[in-house]
């Protein structure tokens, strides 16, 4: 009865949210900008400079929302991940709330205030530097397929896909859906979308994948500010970390630009060469050249065959758009 009764209460929870906000175990997650909760305002990435005793350095900062108006705030020495700030740089942490949309927190031996697109540091009651709020985008977005290339999702069928389904009209959901096409080695471009899910944590907050040759999973999730590991956005499922993190806020449209060759087998179906890998991010390097020495768990295992592209679903609305793929 009480398994029954929670499932009932789940329907009757999405038979009354709109149509672009879904019930979760994490809360309500968003699939656009326009019906979000407050907290998606002070959320996102920031980019300035401040005084230091050694002159102006420049400083990134990456405003997470945790839900309840509470929110997790990371502050980068050098830029944002990406762009001069690299992992092992110098970074603070802290959480805070706002207040009638406004944050004031301590972040290491400065003060900040977050309203209205900017973070504004103080010490000791001084105005040191000022970080505005941006929106990063990445420089393959909308990237147009080369001639030689299988367009697999344009927004107008998903026909090219075993399971595939159409979201919001024009877009691919992440409902375990495979290519009809297998492959063997291949340039790969695919786009896809994190809701806003403030209240969920971890492996709960936009959680997908994307399965090269459907054997080794290419990890899709709201990781944004975190500290990049292998189960997180741009990780290798239990393989290999990003060298950076490049994960943007969710609802933004992201990319992953990946260069595959798959494993080589001998006459008698010996594995003798493993798959190897290289992946850009949002336009950054994340895998150079990455050995993967066997496959992830999730879908298929290793083989000498060529094999399906397979997106995950985990239980959260992630999205797909433009993927195409050029056989090498």
């Amino acid at each position: 009865m009480k398994l029954k009764s929670i499932a009932l209460c789940l329907a009757i929870l999405a038979i009354h949210l709109p149509a672009n906000v879904f019930a979760d175990a994490g809360g309500k997650a968003y699939t656009d900008t326009k019906s979000v909760s407050p907290d998606f305002a002070l959320q996102g990435e920031y980019r300035g400079t401040a005084k230091t005793e050694d002159g102006d350095m420049d400083f990134g900062g990456q405003v997470i929302a945790l839900g309840k108006n509470r929110f997790q705030i990371v502050g980068h020495y050098g830029g944002l991940p990406g762009e001069g700030w690299k992992r092992g740089d110098k970074q603070n942490s802290v959480e805070a709330k706002s207040v009638d949309g406004k944050i004031v927190a301590d972040i290491g031996e400065a003060k900040i205030e977050i309203a209205d697109g900017e973070i504004a540091v103080f010490v000791d009651g001084n105005q040191i530097g000022t970080l505005k709020k941006l929106q990063r985008e990445s420089p393959t977005l909308g990237a147009k397929p080369p001639a030689n290339a299988t367009v697999l999702f344009d927004g107008t069928s998903a026909d090219q896909f075993e399971k595939g389904e159409l979201v919001e009209g024009n877009l691919l959901g992440s409902t375990n859906c495979f290519t009809k096409q297998k492959f063997g080695d291949h340039k790969l471009h695919i786009e896809f979308r994190t809701p806003f899910m403030p209240n969920a944590r971890g492996q709960g907050r936009g959680n997908s994948g994307v399965y090269m040759q459907g054997r080794y999973e290419l990890q899709v999730l709201d990781s944004f500010g975190l500290d990049g590991k292998n189960n997180e956005c741009g990780g290798i499922y239990k393989i290999a970390k990003p060298i950076v993190n490049m994960c943007l806020p969710p609802l933004s449209w992201q990319t992953y630009d990946i260069d595959f060759t798959a494993a080589r087998y001998d006459d008698d179906g010996k594995k003798i060469k493993n798959a190897r890998v290289s992946i850009k991010h949002n336009g950054a390097m994340i895998h150079n050249d990455l050995e993967l020495p066997n496959s992830t768990p999730g879908f298929h295992g290793e083989g000498p065959e060529p094999d399906s592209l397979f997106l995950q679903h985990h239980g959260n609305p992630v999205a797909f758009r433009n993927i195409w793929i050029v056989e090498k």
